[in-house]
């Protein structure tokens, strides 16, 4: 989660939909069997509305800087053993933070290829904690020594794709039929993070109506299908650090399928969702503090 300042009036302060981070806060924690996960969300909210209050000399001004918020829980027992805590301290870290890639709005070049898996069906993919990250590490280094910027996470046999990096991804193709379809890998196999960034733009794909917008399952022979077939128009990733960012190529056995980038859909997705975080489009996801 993140909050906004205004480059028009410093004492305009946002959050950008922290009903739904509340939600994902909770759904995590009870994913672990921390106590507390039925705490008074609309009371967190306003408590991290007077830390940023607070701390609102911290935000940076300008489009693509804002304090970063993490809400943390954390297991506080006086003794150490495998099993749910009965003691937790939940807390908020801040971070005063820039445009997440220092190469702006430049397109991601990824790798399909790896021998790591990030998450799988049943396993604790779809909450925010900790052991989804560390386990990427290294192999994100490895890629990133290949040149590549990050890794497209795929599951299975077929070769399903889940994440990338540690965002949402999405794919707009060109149907048979000559219409688009904008479509995200789903959330029923429980090894995705349900990202508010997700769930934003295929809100507001949707209210666009345009195009059909599909969450439904993504392999890689898909992706090389439409690729060849030059109907594969765009694809980015999607999430709270980044909002949306390009990507122009994907490696998979060994040889990479090139993407147009960066597409209209994905420019025009990254700034209607950044003047709703910073105040310049009226919508209820703006919330003030």
């Amino acid at each position: 989660m993140k909050a906004y300042k205004t480059t028009n009036d410093s004492s305009d302060l946002r959050l950008f939909r922290p009903d739904l981070n509340m939600k994902r806060l909770k759904d995590s924690m009870h994913r672990l069997s921390m106590p507390g996960c039925d705490f008074d969300t609309q009371e967190m909210i306003n408590c991290i509305g007077k830390l940023v209050r607070l701390d609102k000399d911290w935000i940076p001004e300008g489009e693509g800087y804002s304090l970063y918020l993490r809400p943390t829980a954390i297991a506080t027992n006086r003794c150490l053993g495998l099993a749910p805590p009965d003691d937790l301290l939940l807390y908020v870290i801040t971070s005063p933070v820039g445009p997440y890639f220092t190469s702006g709005f430049d397109p991601l070049k990824l790798t399909a290829d790896t021998e790591y898996v990030r998450a799988w069906p049943g396993g604790s993919g779809a909450s925010k904690v900790g052991g989804n990250y560390a386990p990427t590490m290294k192999p994100g280094a490895e890629a990133m020594k290949k040149g590549y910027s990050q890794i497209l996470w795929v599951f299975g046999e077929d070769q399903h794709v889940t994440e990338v990096g540690s965002m949402n991804v999405f794919f707009l193709f060109e149907k048979e039929d000559g219409t688009k379809e904008l479509a995200t890998p789903p959330l029923t196999r429980g090894d995705i993070l349900p990202g508010v960034t997700r769930q934003s733009i295929i809100e507001l794909c949707k209210q666009w109506g345009e195009f059909d917008v599909s969450e439904r399952a993504i392999t890689m022979s898909e992706i090389e299908e439409m690729a060849s077939k030059g109907r594969l128009l765009e694809a980015f990733g999607a999430g709270t650090a980044a909002v949306v960012t390009p990507i122009s190529h994907i490696q998979y056995k060994g040889h990479d399928i090139e993407i147009p980038a960066t597409g209209d859909l994905t420019k025009r997705i990254f700034h209607s969702v950044m003047d709703i975080q910073y105040g310049k489009t009226d919508s209820p996801w703006s919330v003030k503090i």
